[in-house]
Order: C-alpha cells, then sequence, then structure tokens
C-alpha cells in the first residue's frame, strides 16, 4: 500500500502542470532572500566537514535575535522534525490536541503510542479555542499543544486564556507545546508570542522554524524553545548528532540579518490577505479571519474545487483530511498581487462552469 502524503507543498505530484502556482504551501511569497542564497553557495566548501552539531554560531545568534539564553534553543531538521524528538523525549501517554491543527502533532504521537483527546474548534465560534478547553486539562493529560496562529483556520487564540491554559498546564505538571512557526506572520507578533513566559514556566516549549518566514522549506530548518535543560539534553540524546546541515546552519545565520525582507513580507501579506479575503467573500465563500499568511474559507461548490484549481493550474490545499473538517473547507497561501488576480480569475471560471454544468 503507498504511503499518503497530508500536507500540501506537494508541487512533485502535480508537476505535470506547468507554471504551476502553488497555493497549498504556507510560505513567505516573497522568496529566499539574496543574502540566504549566497550564504548557501557560501557554505558548499564547508560541507567538506561534519556540521556543527551544537549548532554554535547559529544558537549565539537567535539567542541575541530573540533575547533568550542560548540554553533554551535546540534545532534540528525542520520543525516537524523537533515534533518527532519530542514525542521520543517525552514518551507521552495521553495528548490534548484542538481539531482541527497540524497533523504531525498526531503523527508524532502516535508513533510513541501516545492516546489523543480532541479539543473541537466549532465554527460558530470561528474557530477560535473557548475557556470550556480549561476542563479538558485533566491531571491524566501529560502533554498539550496548541498552534498559535492555528493550521489551517490561521486564528489566535485569547492571550489571557492562553496564559490560563499554561498556569493550569503547569499547576498539573502537563507539557504544553505552542507551536509559533506562523507568529512572524502577524500584525503584532509580540502581543501574542509567549517566550516571554519560558523562564518562569519549566513545562512550557515553544515550536519555531525558519521554513515559512524566510522562505526556505527546502533547506529543513526548525527549532524548540524552552527553560527545561533536561529536555533539551533528552532531545540530543533522541537523534543523530548532526540534524542540521552546514548549508541550513548558514542560511540560518543570514536569515536573522533579513529584518526589513520580514517587514516588507509582513506589509505585503497583511495588504493581500485583505484583497484575497474580500475576492473570496464576494465569490460566495465563507472565511474567518485569519491572521497569518494564508487564508482558511468555505466553499460548498463546486465540490471539486481542487481538481478543478488545479487543472487551470493553481494548487490548493483540501482540508477534508483534517480533524472535525470536511471537504468544504480549503485553505490557500497569501501570495504576491499578481498571482493573486489570476488565482481569483481561475476560480470565477472554475464556479462559471459548475453552473453551465449544473453542478451546483
Amino acid at each position: 500500500m503507498m504511503y499518503t502524503y497530508v500536507h500540501g507543498g506537494d508541487v512533485y505530484t502535480a508537476s505535470g502542470k506547468k507554471n504551476l502556482a502553488d497555493y497549498s504551501a504556507n510560505i513567505n511569497p516573497l522568496g529566499l532572500p539574496q543574502s540566504v542564497k549566497k550564504a548557501i553557495v557560501k557554505s558548499i566548501a564547508g560541507c567538506a566537514d561534519y556540521p556543527d552539531p551544537f549548532c554554535r554560531r547559529l544558537t549565539e545568534k537567535l539567542a541575541g535575535f530573540l533575547a533568550v539564553p542560548g540554553e533554551y534553543i535546540f534545532f534540528s531538521n525542520g520543525a516537524a522534525d523537533v515534533l518527532f524528538k519530542l514525542a521520543l523525549a517525552l514518551r507521552p501517554k495521553k495528548a490534548l490536541l484542538l481539531a482541527p491543527t497540524f497533523a504531525d502533532y498526531e503523527k508524532a504521537l502516535r508513533s510513541v503510542g501516545c492516546g489523543i483527546d480532541y479539543y473541537l474548534l466549532r465554527e460558530e465560534n470561528n474557530f477560535e479555542p473557548q475557556s470550556d478547553i480549561l476542563r479538558q486539562l485533566t491531571p491524566d493529560i501529560d502533554f498539550v499543544v496548541i498552534c498559535n496562529p492555528n493550521n489551517p483556520t490561521g486564528k489566535l487564540i485569547n492571550k489571557e486564556l492562553l496564559t490560563e491554559i499554561i498556569a493550569k498546564c503547569k499547576k498539573l505538571n502537563i507539557k504544553i507545546l505552542i507551536d509559533e512557526c506562523f507568529m512572524d506572520f502577524v500584525a503584532d507578533e509580540n502581543a501574542y508570542s509567549m517566550i516571554e513566559k519560558l523562564p518562569s514556566n519549566n513545562n512550557l516549549i515553544i515550536l519555531k522554524a525558519f521554513t515559512k518566514t524566510y522562505a526556505m522549506p527546502g533547506l529543513r530548518l526548525g527549532y524548540c524553545l524552552t527553560a527545561d535543560t533536561d529536555l533539551l539534553l533528552r532531545l540530543h540524546e533522541c537523534g543523530q548528532d548532526w540534524n542540521v546541515s552546514v548549508p541550513a546552519q548558514e542560511a540560518g545565520c543570514a536569515a536573522l540579518d533579513e529584518t526589513a525582507y520580514v517587514k516588507k513580507a509582513k506589509k505585503l501579506i497583511a495588504k493581500e490577505r485583505r484583497y484575497l479575503t474580500a475576492a473570496l467573500n464576494r465569490l460566495g465563500a465563507k472565511t474567518y479571519g485569519s491572521e497569518a499568511n494564508y487564508i482558511f474559507f468555505k466553499l460548498e461548490q463546486p465540490q471539486d474545487l481542487k481538481e478543478q484549481l488545479l487543472k487551470k493550474g493553481f494548487l490548493i490545499r483540501s482540508c477534508a483530511n483534517y480533524h472535525n473538517l470536511n471537504g468544504n473547507y480549503y485553505r490557500i497561501a497569501v501570495k504576491r498581487h499578481a498571482v493573486n488576480i489570476r488565482f481569483i480569475k481561475a476560480l470565477k471560471e472554475v464556479q462559471n462552469n459548475a453552473l453551465i454544468n449544473g453542478d451546483n
């Protein structure tokens, strides 16, 4: 039986399409910065040696960038790789996940035999967690994952509620992982990030990646932050020593200097997110107010929207395989204006064809 890939970004399966616009992966629309490309090329000579197993130069630079102790940082081969190492290091017995949310939390936890409970996000609440999530934090739960902003919805959790969740987890000795991989695209990320709470919460882990922010998913560079130094030691013990390549380390160092690039991207994304949201709403889609670099929407017709758009050269993310969703939900990345115009035009054409063919 073939393994089923459940994420966006599979341009290889759809590679028969020329000039394919990939709206299924939520990557910075500005593309890989020139400085990062140069750093990668320059790093090739260093590939004759093993990578630094402790990512010392990158750790020092990131610690200064985030204003956290270097001892809090663990790098790995992408954020997803950190998830699997966390599962191995912690071996939780029962976890609480949002539904819908990113699939690899469950995949990593199932790999160590962890049971899963779900907190169901409700459409009537705009897919935002409510205070009733606190009731599901019970003594038999030993691991909680909150994606903020959530994937695929793009919704932020209320900061006061998240603070309560962290406090209750601390009281019950529950490890809590907050995935902030898309936080860099939020208008005021400092108002929502929980990095400041790390020193006073040994049970808190924050997941981050260079992937989305700097448009470098092909390099694989992610990390987690925690004040639990025993956990960090176990993370090193749960995988190979050379888990971040020389090019990835050098790319990360170069990326951290790209503050103007990130600022420009945030401005572009905010503007284009407004454009796409308004256009989707005019075409009868229901949107939910994403704060990230992607838009989550519901559109009941045509039912084969993903397939019809692919024929026109646009790859989107169907959310049919997310827990608590069905085939009427989709997620699209926010891209540059010219391609977004073409996308909306293609969507209109698909809808018109469906009307003509009597699919609605």
